[in-house]
């Protein structure tokens, strides 16, 4: 009867990691009566530890660069172009107009427009394609 019950937890277990999966989540903690369950996935910048370890994040540095950030609204995946081998939305140094779309992220199988705010030149674009960003993660910077 035990191993049935063991099988039972990891079958949760497994779904409720593949529900973080599908929320883009990096970090779920379930507490139920005495049971505690945490999942925690890494995630870019951060170094796993140990239970006695604190976790360890690098500092951000400031950014230096001139504009203003376009800001990853979710966690996903940037793709800065419509399909693979095709032209991307901008580069660096394209005039961009309010409205006009930038990039595309993809969260939970949606691929998400990211349009510009405001009229302006690409400065910098902070990320590759393909790359998995975070939530308020800097993509870009248009001045």
């Amino acid at each position: 009867m035990e191993r049935s019950n063991e099988m039972t937890k990891m079958k949760e277990i497994r779904e409720l990691a593949s529900l973080m999966g599908e929320m883009g989540l990096s970090v779920l903690e379930i507490d139920h009566k005495n049971d505690t369950i945490r999942l925690e996935r890494p995630t870019a910048g951060t170094v796993l530890a140990t239970p006695a370890e604190p976790l360890v994040v690098p500092d951000a540095q400031p950014h230096a660069i001139a504009g203003t950030p376009v800001i990853s609204p979710m966690v996903g995946v940037f793709y800065a172009a419509l399909a693979p081998g095709a032209k991307p939305y901008v580069s660096k140094g394209d005039r961009v107009e309010k409205g006009q779309v930038l990039c595309i992220i993809e969260a939970m199988k949606l691929m998400n427009e990211i349009l510009a705010e405001t009229d302006g030149v690409v400065t910098e674009i902070c990320v590759d394609n393909g790359q998995v960003v975070e939530f308020g993660e800097p993509l870009m910077y248009i001045s």
